[in-house]
């Protein structure tokens, strides 16, 4: 039982083993059928090619730009870019005056419009709702027209902000066909004729808003989440949590209390009254127009609606970022190439051929049969790297720079050394004279406990790395740590639970010599020596086997310092017949 223990676990490790394999491969299969996924990794930049847009920053008021305003700028594009999931994206200035955006691939809509977005967020009262223009004016009711100025409007929501020329802006706005004419910023004091585009459960609604009551700019966060029940239980319904800093936490509690008590008086007869809703508006569009269901005192509202998980998260991203106090104008915008990119990944494709070349030659030099273990491992480490990287383009939107490259490249040599120590660690416990079961699982306690720390190193060299560094340097501590990680799951779920096997075959376990693990070939003398005798301290390798005098001399040159000690205190007191001497 003790001896066919290790080997039913080292079959059970394997089976885990390709378990993992088959669900990977599963996972990545159904996004291919969907056709959401590709079995090919997406590519950044630098390998793909991808779209520019040279952005020319304009502050509100001022005619000229300082440099902490454009790196400001700068930041929160990248924030902004990063939020919508685009990776390895470049952003940097131009003449110290332009910023100039480069993403991988074809950038979606959505994408494009959040960059695009300037910093004109703020928030309005809404006056008025609807679409009177696609009513004719032959049927207009008294009711559906807007009541005229009769005095100095009293708040935002005062109904008197509607002038005969707004009214009349109102009625001629198309929100479903809208035109083309560029339209100067609005003015934060006056009112503002704005359209919430349609959605996919809501249609386009046009508004009358009210002056500005609250700026973009005092929003300190913005997530999204699952609304909770009366009874604090997570319901299906995706919400908005907005948190505003101090200022805007008293203004924004006047405000609601105003709005609330439209919606109490419109609740108490039955109908709904717009002025009770509060619009956020960005660039002069509506992103929403919630209702204040409540006083917030705290300046911590949610918004709720019809809203689904990917909607949330566009909302949550264009209120995080889009209190940026400088508005941006496109310059220009045009598909760049991946030809330097491209030359530079077969160059480095062809460096981490030959470096791969020179590893498979030297384990089959060094460790003759076993370095085909070696060979295996980094196949299993590379497609489980490969399924890993493929899986994370789906999910994540990851993409793999020529810097993400080297860094799999770099990673062959860091695998491989896990392998070396590992079988170093069973010679040396060959040339003690144990057999090689014995010899691969004494092995393993001593190996797996360097490979651990060392992997550790290179996960907290990558870790730091990434958070440290920009661009493309990110990409490479991203590859080195994941190729870290997959080394570490391949050493224990494959290399030695297949040297558990291995090691009770006939061709490894005699010590055949070319299994690289032959005792002989490795000059050991086993501890028991035939009718009845056990080596004794002072027998060394050398004394049983002259012609391997090579490899003791290497077992010896291996010994770490307490095994000299130890050996060198057995020369000086141990005696042929196992009596002790004083030194």
């Amino acid at each position: 039982m003790a001896r066919t223990g290790p080997k039913n676990s080292a079959r059970r490790v394997l089976t885990w083993l390709g378990a993992i394999f088959v669900v990977l491969t599963a996972v990545l299969a159904g996004g291919v059928m969907t056709g959401h996924a590709s079995w090919a990794p997406k590519l950044a930049l630098d390998l793909e090619g991808g779209t520019q847009m040279i952005l020319a920053p304009r502050v509100e008021g001022a005619s000229d730009i300082n440099e902490e305003q454009l790196n400001q700028a700068v930041a929160i594009i990248r924030q902004r870019v990063d939020g919508s999931g685009v990776a390895e994206a470049e952003i940097s200035t131009q003449s110290g005056r332009n910023v100039v955006v480069s993403l991988p691939g074809t950038p979606s809509k959505e994408t494009r419009d959040l960059i695009q977005a300037s910093a004109d967020m703020n928030f309005r009262p809404v006056i008025a709702a609807g679409d009177p223009a696609a009513i004719p004016a032959e049927q207009r009711t008294p009711d559906d027209q807007l009541n005229k100025p009769t005095a100095e409007p009293a708040n935002a929501s005062d109904i008197n902000w509607v002038t005969p020329d707004v009214q009349k802006e109102f009625e001629a706005l198309d929100c479903v066909n809208p035109s083309a004419e560029k339209r100067d910023r609005s003015d934060p004091a006056k009112p503002l004729v704005a359209c919430e585009p349609a959605t996919d459960k809501t249609p386009a609604t046009k508004y009358i808003l009210g002056p500005v009551e609250v700026k973009g700019q005092d929003i300190s966060d913005s997530t999204f989440s699952q609304v909770q029940g009366a009874q604090g239980s997570v319901t299906n319904a995706w919400g908005v949590n907005i948190v505003f800093n101090g200022d805007a936490t008293a203004k924004f509690k006047a405000v609601t209390e105003r709005l609330n008590q439209f919606y109490v008086a419109a609740q108490a007869q039955g109908t709904e009254d717009p002025k009770s809703q509060f619009a956020i508006v960005l660039d002069d569009k509506v992103l929403s127009a919630p209702r204040a269901l409540a006083v917030i005192t705290d300046g911590k509202p949610q918004i709720t609606g019809n809203f689904t998980q990917a909607s949330a998260k566009a909302l949550s991203d264009q209120l995080r970022y889009g209190a940026l106090p400088i508005s941006f104008e496109i310059q220009s915008q045009e598909q760049i190439s991946a030809t330097l990119g491209g030359d530079q990944l077969r160059l480095g494709l062809l460096a981490g051929m030959i470096g791969l070349v020179l590893v498979v030659i030297y384990s089959l030099f060094q460790y003759r049969a076993l370095g085909f273990v070696t060979i295996a491992s980094l196949v299993v480490a590379g497609l489980l790297t490969y399924l890993a990287i493929a899986i994370l383009g789906w999910t994540e939107n990851y993409r793999l720079s020529l810097a993400g490259v080297a860094g799999l490249i770099v990673a062959i040599g860091q695998t491989a050394d896990s392998f070396i120590v590992y079988f170093e660690r069973i010679r040396d416990e060959l040339r003690e004279g144990r057999g090689l079961v014995s010899a691969v699982e004494n092995g393993w306690k001593r190996a797996k406990r360097t490979v651990l720390a060392s992997k550790a190193v290179n996960l907290l060299a990558a870790l730091v790395l990434y958070f440290v560094a920009v661009g493309n340097v990110r990409g490479f501590a991203f590859t080195l740590g994941l190729t870290a990680l997959a080394d570490l799951l391949v050493v224990f779920m494959f290399t030695h639970p297949m040297l558990q096997v291995l090691a009770r075959t006939k061709f490894f376990g005699e010590g055949h010599r070319f299994s690289g693990l032959s005792p002989d070939r490795l000059g050991a003398v086993p501890l028991y020596r035939g009718a009845g005798r056990l080596r004794t301290p002072d027998e060394k390798p050398t004394a049983v086997r002259p012609r391997n005098a090579g490899a003791a001399a290497e077992a010896e040159r291996r010994m770490t310092i307490a095994e000299r000690r130890l050996a060198a205190k057995g020369q000086l007191t141990g005696t042929s017949n196992g009596s002790k001497e004083e030194k």
